[in-house]
Formats: C-alpha cells, structure tokens, sequence
C-alpha cells in the first residue's frame, strides 16, 4: 500500500524527523494561501503514486503565491501515469547545500530489513548504484534487537561523511529504521535528505509503502491520515476483471482462487504455488506465448470457487483457451480443481476439451481427478512432466489453434491415447 508524499511527510514529521513547512491544496486558491503562509518562493507538486512527475511537468516552482495558484491549477488538470493528482502539495523551496538519500527497505533474499545510505540525493538510487556504487552504502539490522545508533552511523560513515553531518545524520538514519518497523512498512526512503546551509537537515521529500496486510493493524494511523478502507492505493486501479477475481476469492474462506491481474493476451491461465506461479507465468512467455492473465489457486479452494475463477478467465475477451498449471506437489486436492473448471466450461457451455488446453497439478488425490479429466478428453500431465513442459504444449496449443495447424485431438495425451474409454 502506496502513500502520498504529503501523507509520507506528515508520518515521519511525527516520528520527530525534520520536514518543511509544507501545505496542501486542492485549488489554486488554496494553493496561494499555502504560498502566502510560508511567504517566500515555493515549490508545487503533484500528488500522484506514480512516478516520473518532474519529467511530465508535475513540479513546478514559484516566487510568488500567485504564481504558485496558477502552477497548482495546471498540475491540478495534469495527468501523470494515468491518474489525476489528489492534490498539490506546496512546499518551500530551501536553501540547499548538498542532498543526501536515506532508505530502509525490505530484503527478500535476507529476509531482514536494510539501511540505505548515499550522499548523492535527489535522483533515483538506483542511478547511482550502478554509476557510482561506492557512493551506496547497505547494513542489514535486526527486526528482533533494539536498534542501536551503531548500525545507522556506521551505514553513513561508510559513505566517507563524518563531523557534523555524520553526527546529524545518524539519528534521522535510526528514527527511519524505526519507523520502518513500527509501520510495517516495505519501504521507507526520504530523497532527498536536504543538508541547509546553516548546517541543519530537512526532509525535502519522502516515500513510503506499507504491508497491505498491515491495514489492521495500522488503522489508527490510516485515519488520521484520511486512508479510506475502499482504497487500493495501488499503481494503478484494479480493471473490473481484477475486481471480481476479488470478489471469486472472497466467496467463502477455503483455499485461494484470485488475485487476478490482467494482461491482454489469448491464453488465459489458471496456475498456483506461490512463487511458483510467477515461474510459469514467465514459462508462459519464454515458449512465445502470450498470457492473459496471472491468478493464483491452491490450498484447497471449494470447487465453487475454482470454477468461478475459471468462469471469469474463460470469459475475458480474447481468450481463446485456458491452462490449468501448478509448479510443485502440494496438498491441493486435484480433484477438486479439475471438478472446478470442468464445471466452469460446462456452464458456458464450451467443450472442457477444447478449452482446457493444459491441466498440470501434481498432488492429493490425483488418480480421481485425472479420471474426470479423462472423461472429458482434457490433456493432463502428472508430475513426470515439467512445467516448462506443460507450458510449451499450451502455448504449442493455442498457437495451432490460431495458424489453423494441427488438430486439437491429435496434440491431446490422455490415457484415451492408449485405450482408455473416452467420452465427449
């Protein structure tokens, strides 16, 4: 869950780190009183989650506050990465004399969090790592133990800052840290960090995502920041087709079958395991395929459940089949999954033969769920195949269906192959 520069501003100024007197507004005329509040040149930003807004003319600078309302009114009409801005934050534009990154963000491999620290602020960090690497300096710390000073001086200092703003520094570093654990946060990051000319430090700007499933817990605070529960607060807004792949998950509470995210491909998919999942999405695509989607299903999903998830992939435009794929063994009954988009193309009205180009899930009660498979003539695979396997017949499948190749029945391997009754 994203939050707005001024939200993310006003969570670390209450966690005592140094921000600007900023203000903001939602009309040029509050932009001018802002302007007029702070009595000096000023700095207009649009508040959007997207990225990119300086370069798209989204941050705009005035001298006086009625060049700062004329500069809000066109930000405010300004759309950047598809969004309207929520608002215009006004801001002074201080005096600087040198910016400085300052980050923690959440290490996957390590599992544990990581200070970031440059002295080079103001562009993306990313730039200068890989342009100056010896400017970046990371220290993992522990979400377990008390933070220390230690760990955040010891992060700047390898940077080559010392004396005062060494001195400076390290506590914002450490607040950050903090703030980073006590929010549950994935990311926390002021960039930049804004050395002033009398020596003193101010955040000049600020980022921050938080664990979506730290909502609960973190309600207060999303309150007080005006965070309403129906936000998303993702890059983009969910399409239709993603929000009732919500509304499929939230059918009752056994297993997984959602988290849809739409693409604009023919083949859609209907595959688990996690991480997994990601795998054979890319599977999907390294054989030239062309996805329509990425879900995920397991744990045990009703057959209600995996048969509206695959309802709502069989009926997105454009799809012409669909490929039912887990990567690992798990406790997925595949029974259940098979008797789900059996029963999906059924009440559509469609030919599970025809439709279900693929089905690979290698787990629980596989014998009785590759007999309705059987039964239906769908091509299914035990765990003998790889997923890479599995992912270029589909792809192979959709292919010919589309150039007009090979018969679909010729490509099918189902124990009907081999003398097994076979019943369409």
């Amino acid at each position: 869950m994203r939050f707005y520069e001024y939200e993310a501003r006003e969570v670390i100024k209450r966690a005592g780190i140094p921000v600007t007197d900023f203000g903001v507004a939602h009309s040029a005329d509050e932009a001018r009183a802002v302007a007029e509040r702070i009595g000096g040149p000023t700095v207009a930003k649009s508040q959007v989650l997207s990225g990119g807004r300086m370069k798209a003319g989204g941050v705009k600078f005035a001298d006086t506050p009625d060049e700062a309302a004329a500069h809000a009114e066109e930000i405010l009409a300004l759309e950047i990465g598809g969004h309207l801005p929520r608002g215009v934050l006004v801001d002074p534009r201080a005096d600087v004399k040198q910016e400085y990154y300052a980050g923690v963000v959440w290490d996957g491999l390590r599992k544990r969090p990581v200070m970031i620290f440059s002295p080079v602020g103001g562009i993306d960090i990313e730039q200068v790592a890989e342009e100056q690497p010896d400017m970046v300096a990371r220290r993992h710390f522990s979400t377990l133990r008390p933070l220390s000073d230690f760990v955040a001086k010891e992060t700047v200092a390898a940077t080559g800052v010392t004396g005062r703003a060494l001195t400076r520094i390290t506590p914002i570093l450490r607040r950050l840290a903090e703030l980073f654990l006590e929010r549950d946060m994935t990311l926390a990051e002021i960039n930049p960090l804004g050395e002033l000319e009398d020596g003193s430090f101010v955040a000049l700007d600020a980022h921050m995502d938080m664990e979506n499933e730290a909502r609960a817990r973190q309600g207060k605070l999303l309150a007080e920041l005006g965070v309403g529960d129906e936000e998303t607060r993702q890059a983009r807004e969910p399409t239709p087709f993603e929000l009732a792949g919500e509304e499929v998950d939230g059918m009752d509470h056994r297993g997984v079958a959602g988290n849809v995210t739409e693409f604009g491909g023919n083949l859609g998919l209907v595959i688990g395991a996690g991480g997994g999942s990601l795998t054979l999405f890319d599977a999907v695509r390294a054989h030239g395929g062309e996805p329509a989607n990425y879900c995920e299903i397991g744990g045990n999903p009703s057959v209600r459940k995996a048969a509206g998830l695959a309802k709502l992939v069989l009926q997105k435009p454009g799809v012409d089949k669909i490929a039912v794929m887990m990567s690992i063994v798990s406790n997925t009954r595949v029974d259940i999954v098979a008797r789900g988009v059996i029963k999906a193309c059924l009440e559509l009205g469609l030919d599970p033969a025809d439709k279900i180009a693929i089905f690979r899930i290698p787990g629980a009660w596989e014998e009785e769920g590759f007999k309705i498979l059987e039964r239906y003539g769908v091509e299914y695979c035990d765990r003998s195949v790889s997923m890479h396997e599995a992912a270029r017949r589909a792809v192979e499948k959709i292919q010919g269906a589309a150039d007009g190749g090979a018969d679909p029945a010729t490509m099918r391997q189902t124990p009907a192959e081999i003398g097994g009754e076979h019943d369409a």
